[in-house]
């Protein structure tokens, strides 16, 4: 649209625009069919946004909005299961540091566990002879089967 509808549109749209303001605003739309299409239309948009009012009206008894207003102000919240969900930034931030402490003692824990199991031929070790010539018999193999299989015992 050009300046002198832009302008001007609410006020010609309301039908609230001044004599002199509603003459050049007129003779711009008699020369200019794109911005007279374009309030055609706005028109037609407020028609049909003006059919959707009701002309019944609500009557609210005096009072209502300030009974409605204190009956909601005295209400108290009730706590919800999501509610422990929304947990504060600090208390987030001591979960979190609380869980990786009990992480770390249990992962010290275990590592210090572990050297108390017996230090065995590794599988990869034990799997490294086979290739050796005492290997070479099917009792050979029966013991290294016999080997691994007490290896993964302990």
């Amino acid at each position: 649209m050009h300046a002198v509808v832009m302008d001007s549109l609410e006020e010609y749209l309301a039908g609230a625009l001044e004599p002199a303001n509603l003459r050049t605003v007129e003779a711009h739309l008699s020369t200019c069919d794109s911005c007279r299409e374009e309030i055609s239309s706005m028109q037609d948009v407020s028609l049909l946004f003006g059919s959707l009012r009701t002309d019944e009206a609500l009557d609210v008894p005096p009072g209502f909005c300030a009974g409605v207003l204190q009956h909601v102000g005295s209400l108290k919240p009730v706590p919800t299961f999501a509610g422990l969900f929304a947990l504060d930034f600090a208390f987030g931030r001591r979960l979190v540091f609380a869980s990786l402490l009990t992480l770390a003692v249990l992962g010290g824990f275990i590592a210090t566990r572990e050297s108390q199991y017996a230090a065995g031929p590794s599988p990869d070790a034990i799997m490294a002879q086979q290739e050796a010539p005492a290997f070479a018999s099917a009792a050979a193999q029966d013991n290294m089967l016999v080997t691994l299989t007490a290896y993964e015992q302990h």
